[in-house]
């Protein structure tokens, strides 16, 4: 059997010195089939990790070729418009895509990629869940000799190609941002440490205040889980500081909008007397009131890169490699505290 790759019907048919019907019979409990081949053909199976294949004619014809999309959900505009990106690199190159939500949970995530090998993807592009800390599961991709690519969310990166955006430098840029049109007091509201990305915004957030000789102060960052809920609860807490914040950063724009809510709640005007920053840039960002400045990913973008490293990857080339898709700073009302002074 070739080693590292999906074993057939075929595969374990020679193993045997049977036919491949007789192993298909055998695993579909025909009885044409005696019960010692059934019995053998069953511990083969199993010890071989023979996985059964619902693609299995079509592939032999040649007619389906597909690529795995794992994202964390599919309803936000950033996610949706990167997975526009993947689709038409790889219908560019003769693949169709699967795409499969881990809802932001470990088990489904696991259940994702489970069920893309048993769907014998040709290649996986993935998006971390936020409760993902163990990487086994797509370690297996490995060995399966499965392509595996990551995106916006990454681990592994000696073993898999990634692409991210800036998330330092941007956190860096959008804290300075604060900090040039008078605010002196910057919060941070973020997702699980465990994130890496979370841990290079939060950096940049940090080595911005650093540059101007800011104190910084614990009870300023708040940092639980990437989601409106934690957008609101955070922004109640830091608000509720003998001396609050002026200004916060919210690594997200479902944890601006919980901010938003938090900020409005207590009469408190945006940006008068606090400006507020999010990520990702939600097409309803320039609909709300006031409109929220962003850091906006260039997501289409990343979808191609992600889309074309994969491709790269099918074709032979095996090197990881890791690839920035730069963001824009996009200023709008909710940070032009200047523009509100006398």
């Amino acid at each position: 059997m070739n080693k590292g790759k999906p074993v057939s019907l075929k595969d374990l048919a020679e193993e045997l010195g049977v036919s491949v019907s007789t192993v298909s019979r055998a695993l579909k409990n025909s009885p044409e089939i005696g019960e010692e081949m059934r019995a053998r053909v069953k511990a083969l199976a199993k010890e071989r990790n023979y996985r059964a294949n619902p693609f299995a004619l079509s592939l032999l014809k040649n007619t389906v070729r597909i690529i795995g999309i794992i994202v964390p959900d599919i309803v936000t505009h950033f996610y949706s418009s990167i997975i526009s990106g993947i689709s038409d690199v790889a219908r560019k190159n003769g693949y169709s895509v699967i795409i499969s939500s881990s809802y932001e949970q470990y088990e489904q995530e696991k259940q994702c990629v489970e069920d893309l090998i048993n769907l014998r993807v040709e290649g996986i592009i993935a998006c971390l869940s936020q409760e993902t800390t163990d990487y086994s599961h797509f370690e297996i991709l490995a060995d399966q000799n499965i392509p595996l690519v990551f995106f916006d969310r990454v681990c592994l990166t000696n073993q898999f190609s990634s692409v991210v955006t800036n998330n330092a430098e941007s956190a860096q840029q959008a804290t300075k941002h604060f900090l040039s049109t008078g605010s002196t007091r910057v919060g941070f509201i973020g997702g699980s440490n465990h994130l890496e990305i979370v841990k290079q915004r939060k950096h940049g957030y940090l080595q911005a205040l650093r540059e101007h000789k800011i104190p910084i102060e614990k009870e300023l960052v708040f940092c639980k889980h990437l989601s409106f809920d934690t957008g609101y609860e955070g922004t109640c807490r830091l608000l509720s500081l003998p001396q609050p914040p002026d200004a916060i950063l919210a690594m997200n724009d479902s944890l601006a909008f919980g901010a938003m809510k938090a900020i409005k709640e207590r009469n408190l005007q945006i940006p008068q007397n606090v400006s507020l920053i999010g990520y990702t840039d939600e097409l309803h960002s320039n609909y709300v009131d006031p409109p929220l400045t962003a850091v906006t990913h260039q997501t289409y973008r990343m979808g191609e890169v992600a889309g074309l490293l994969l491709i790269k990857r099918l074709k032979g080339d095996l090197s990881a490699r890791q690839i920035t898709v730069p963001a824009v700073l996009s200023i709008r009302e909710s940070s032009k505290k200047n523009s509100f002074r006398p």
